[in-house]
């Protein structure tokens, strides 16, 4: 006798050894034996033995038309052999009864499982249902092997080129696009995204960079959307000051946050003002521009792109631009007769004209140290003005280094990258320029001041605020006040760059709240307040690392163009380098231990785009760090001897407080 048994889901068939009242020892068709509960047996037969059985129920079972067979079956609970009874019209050999049993376990679609050997058919609309999901699912399935196919023999089919990188980005992994790229990237032992950039798909490593930037950060675009109200016109209640304020940013700065002004006293003394862009007294708490500024923490900055915090629109409207009153929240310092101590403070909300905006990039070669110790012959603008800042930028610069223990790093080299042109067609120009000149210096030792003290403001007066702090190398933003070892300052809450930062126009509500004597916006408890802080160091941490990113693309495009195969660089580790004259840092594979601050020369291999990296191989080791005012650091190709005057030092090579790049007024956030 044998047995047709389930096991584990399969149908078996073994020949009976044995039996018991309760179980069955059978020998498989492959010689192994095997025990069988009386429970798992679904039919017992004499003939066809052994294998045969199944091999001739296999070929029967695939000739049922299960449209035919559904259409047989009771619309109840039903046995396998009750329908093969049915199904035949007699009572069925065992073949046949094997082979509606096959045929139901093949097709879940039509007939529900109920246990072993029992079914019960799908309800019409059931089935219809299953039967379109199926189609959908062999449609989908067809299609991923045609586009793989296409895909591995050098083609892109249509419906993948048309997505581009939208296909890895916001993919649908379960689309028979992003199927087929995949399976086709494995075979074909690369990536996907290298796979559509091969392909053309993906237009170019640039635009793959920036729309992976996109779509983690801006999934909904980078427009203003719901459209935001237009900015109300300022209020003209608020007291004009009488002084002449003046600004200090690079030639691109739009978003001009900050003021100076300088000014006497009714007893002769100096009064210095920094005053802030005030966009607070607009853009309440949760005001709909509120809540825009909010889903993005933060401006964007990278190489040829600015995605602004807020709209263009309230951007002009409280920019400090020259000629126009605006609203500013400004800190006004009474200094000693030397000017050099501050001896009181006072907080107002005013309007400031603007009298001027000074640029960095048109007066900060005339600005010297020099200039300042006799601005009257120097002919500067505001020459009085800033030799009054230089001083007092000093002096505060002294006193935070006698709090950090050691004195500032000076010397730091910061990079400006100019595009001729748009996305990955534009001619990059890259610029060093020495920070800590005296421009620098003034707007942000004053910028630091102000942090600092309306940050300690807020504090003595149990306000609520967003602080930065350093402790043991480690930088961190709470919604408590600590010391920020790195600047020297007791507490350090950003205030000064509400147009561009969220957490600055977060503070600048508590500090307006303040000055007027109201109740802040945010208690000290405020759970809007406490998910501020996280989401604003996500979104900084996300744009920071896409500046970077496009900075180093920009970079290798910059050996790309020049067509740069020797460079000087300049050890930071024992095997990393700085290449002189750019912000790109690489690694030498191979190099003896390099001491910090050594000089090499390098020959460039050759540089990937799309993962942004460069390979270099050490030629010499220099004896002495080449130095020059030029700036230029290039070794030709067809250069047969090293000209020392086309080198210039142009990488820092001790450790100092990173300046915020991103900040137009230089302010260090260490």
């Amino acid at each position: 006798m044998h047995l047709l048994f389930e096991d584990e889901g399969d149908l078996k068939v073994g020949a009976v050894l044995s039996s018991a009242q309760a179980s069955f020892q059978v020998e498989l068709p492959g010689g192994r034996r095997a025990k069988v509960k009386a429970g798992h047996v679904l039919l017992q037969y004499e003939r066809p033995a052994g294998a045969q059985l199944l091999e001739q129920a296999r070929r029967e079972a695939d000739a049922i038309d299960l449209d035919f067979l559904w259409q047989c079956a009771p619309q109840q609970e039903f046995g396998f052999e009750e329908l093969a009874r049915e199904y035949f019209g007699r009572d069925p050999a065992p073949v046949q009864s094997a082979a509606i049993l096959l045929r139901l376990h093949s097709a879940p679609v039509y007939f529900h499982r109920k246990g072993r050997g029992r079914f019960r058919p799908a309800p019409p609309d059931v089935l219809r249902a299953a039967l379109a999901a199926v189609a959908r699912r062999r449609a989908q399935e067809e299609l991923r092997a045609a586009y793989l196919a296409e895909l591995l023999a050098g083609g892109v089919p249509q419906a993948i080129s048309a997505q581009g990188a939208r296909l890895l980005l916001r993919a649908d992994r379960n689309s028979p696009e992003f199927k087929a790229v995949e399976q086709a990237a494995r075979e074909l032992k690369t990536t996907a995204p290298r796979l559509l950039l091969a392909r053309g798909a993906i237009a170019s490593p640039y635009d793959w960079h920036v729309e992976s930037f996109l779509a983690r950060c801006f999934a909904q675009g980078t427009d203003f959307s719901p459209q935001p109200p237009h900015p109300a016109p300022h209020d003209e209640t608020l007291q004009l000051a009488q002084v002449e304020a003046f600004s200090i940013d690079d030639s691109s700065t739009t978003e001009i946050d900050d003021a100076f002004s300088v000014s006497r006293n009714s007893d002769g003394r100096v009064r210095v003002g920094i005053h802030i862009a005030a966009p607070a007294v607009a853009i309440e708490r949760d005001h709909p521009l509120d809540l825009l500024a909010r889903s993005r923490m933060s401006t964007v900055y990278a190489p040829g792109i600015k995605i602004t915090m807020l709209p263009q629109s309230w951007i002009e409207a409280f920019s400090l631009d020259q000629g126009r009153a605006v609203p500013t929240l400004s800190l006004y310092l009474d200094l000693d007769p030397d000017g050099v101590c501050v001896e009181r403070t006072v907080s107002v909300l005013e309007r400031i004209r603007v009298r001027a905006n000074l640029r960095h990039d048109e007066l900060g070669a005339s600005v010297t140290e020099q200039a300042l110790a006799d601005p009257v012959g120097s002919d500067l603008p505001f020459g009085a003005e800033l030799a009054t800042l230089w001083r007092l930028a000093g002096a505060l610069r002294r006193q935070r280094e006698v709090v950090r223990g050691r004195p500032e790093s000076t010397g730091r080299i910061d990079y400006a990258f100019e595009l001729q042109g748009e996305g990955e067609h534009a001619t990059v120009t890259i610029r060093p320029r020495r920070r800590d000149d005296p421009l620098d210096r003034i707007v942000s030792e004053l910028m630091i001041y102000a942090n600092s003290h309306w940050g300690g403001w807020l504090s003595e007066l149990g306000m609520a605020g967003v602080y930065r702090s350093q402790s043991a190398g480690r930088v961190r933003m709470s919604t408590s006040a600590a010391a920020h070892d790195g600047i020297g300052v007791a507490q350090y809450a950003w205030s000064s760059s509400p147009l561009r930062r969220y957490v600055d126009l977060v503070n600048q509500r508590q500090l307006l709240a303040a000055v007027r004597g109201r109740a802040p916006a945010y208690g000290r408890s405020d759970a809007q307040l406490f998910a501020v802080v996280p989401a604003f160091e996500a979104a900084y941490t996300a744009y920071d690392e896409f500046q970077q990113a496009m900075e180093r693309y920009w970079c290798l495009r910059w050996l790309e163009q020049r067509a740069v195969r020797r460079s000087l660089a300049t050890a930071l580790r024992p095997d990393l380098v700085r290449l002189d004259g750019l912000p790109l840092v690489v690694r030498v594979p191979g190099a003896p231990p390099l001491a910090r601050g050594q000089c090499v020369e390098l020959e460039i291999l050759g540089h990937d785009l799309l993962d942004l990296s460069v390979d270099v191989r050490l030629l010499r080791i220099r004896e002495e760090r080449v130095q020059d005012a030029s700036g230029e650091q290039l070794l030709e190709e067809d250069d047969a001897v090293l000209d020392p005057a086309r080198f210039a030092l142009a990488a820092e090579v001790g450790p100092a407080p990173a300046a915020d790049s991103r900040d137009g007024s230089a302010e260090a956030a260490v």
